[in-house]
């Protein structure tokens, strides 16, 4: 069955890069996000190649396990792709891509994940993540070493630990299926989005009841209001509604819109990377996969990192302590300039301090027992006393007690 909804699908090269090597598609039943890397030519190649290789999916398929064969291989076939446009043009050694492809089965959306781009769901007012970033900041958030919000800040946040590229003709990708309903609204977005627009301007954006193309608009806006330093592209696709259906032709965005128009720079002489050794370098790649020996140390760093936090954390409690132990010393040798008159089982007593306590701790304690007798006093007095009376100064506390009037004494 032939997919019933609305989509849309827009790219921008961002404030920073100078070309973009995103690439977008929206068809008929088939929706894809291709983020490339790689230098100046290589990320436009790879992400317009998996574009074009996945494109001869966008048709009906019998069923959902039909269509996730058929996803799996082809992204398969696109890292051969890769590996075989690298043995013929070696400038480009070195490209890859992300991949996150929607293909629309009957009621059920079959996926397809690598990399950092990522696919959300809004549905009944809830904006939920769907894929998994294959990244290194994100198995340090699946081990608990990270918050979600420190991965997001990350200095290492677009170090991708799987991603289609030359080097591996059998990449690990992330296959399942949903069931989808008429009111959801799909999200499929790089990290030039998904790392600059939080999940909450996200989930707002896509609560409006504006077509795709709107909606598309206004993310696209808060992006480059943060400062868009990469490539931004997003595809939207909304289950039924009230929008005009798929209109037939394919809306193709970033460099698959004209891969014939792609130049390739000859390759500069004289330089290397540690992982191709011809690689071009005229721009340097918003990601990379690591070797192992990297990973290693990128691991040990962030052990370092950890350790510099609990330092710090642990240095900023007793500072904290050493503050709130400072203003508590302050504030009882305070309390011990004033002075009070009040009763100690059966006579007047001067004390030092204050009336009040903390917990089981009194801010006070005798500091004179005055020899004169509760029962001596009239009981004016003795109410007052038991009830305690404040004075300004030790002198004033004796000034007080001296004026008490005992029982039968003359006021």
């Amino acid at each position: 069955m032939v997919f019933q909804g609305s989509s849309a699908a827009l790219s921008h090269t961002g404030k920073v890069r100078s070309n973009n090597q995103d690439s977008g598609y929206a068809g008929s039943n088939l929706f894809v996000v291709a983020d490339g890397m790689g230098g100046h030519a290589g990320g436009d190649v790879a992400s317009s190649i998996a574009v074009s290789r996945l494109a001869e999916l966008d048709r009906p398929f019998a069923d959902t396990a039909d269509a996730e064969r058929a996803l799996q291989r082809a992204i398969t076939d696109t890292a051969t792709d890769l590996i075989d446009t690298v043995r013929t043009r070696p400038e480009l050694a070195g490209m890859g891509t992300t991949v996150s492809a929607l293909l629309m089965v009957d009621d059920y959306a079959v996926i397809a994940h690598i990399g950092d781009s990522r696919i959300y769901l809004f549905r009944d007012g809830a904006l939920t993540q769907i894929t998994t970033d294959h990244t290194f900041v994100q198995r340090l958030v699946d081990s608990g070493r990270i918050t979600p919000e420190e991965a997001r800040y990350h200095p290492r946040r677009s170090v991708l630990m799987r991603v289609l590229g030359d080097m591996d003709p059998d990449p690990e990708i992330d296959t399942f299926i949903m069931p989808t309903q008429p009111g959801d609204r799909w999200l499929l977005c790089s990290d030039g989005l998904s790392g600059v627009v939080d999940d909450a301007h996200t989930q707002k954006a896509l609560a409006a009841g504006n077509a795709p193309a709107r909606i598309a608009d206004v993310l696209l806006k808060q992006a480059l209001d943060g400062g868009a330093p990469d490539n931004v592209t997003m595809v939207i696709v909304d289950i039924g509604g009230h929008h005009p259906v798929f209109s037939g032709t394919p809306a193709i965005v970033g460099s698959a819109s004209n891969p014939s128009g792609i130049e390739v720079p000859a390759a500069r002489s004289g330089r290397s990377s540690w992982l191709h050794p011809g690689r071009q370098a005229a721009n340097e790649p918003t990601h990379y996969e690591p070797a192992p020996e990297f990973l290693e140390e990128l691991i040990e760093e962030d052990r370092r990192r950890a350790r510099r936090r609990r330092v710090g954390w642990f240095v900023g409690f007793m500072l904290v302590l050493a503050v709130i132990a400072g203003a508590l010393f302050l504030g009882y040798n305070w309390t011990q300039t004033r002075y009070f008159v009040g009763a100690d089982d059966d006579s007047v007593v001067i004390y030092q301090g204050v009336q009040q306590s903390i917990g089981p701790i009194s801010l006070s304690s005798p500091y004179e027992d005055t020899g004169i007798a509760l029962a001596d006093l009239s009981p004016f007095d003795r109410q007052t006393v038991e009830s305690t009376i404040s004075a300004r100064s030790l002198a004033d506390a004796k000034l007080i007690v001296s004026r008490l009037a005992p029982i039968g004494e003359d006021g």
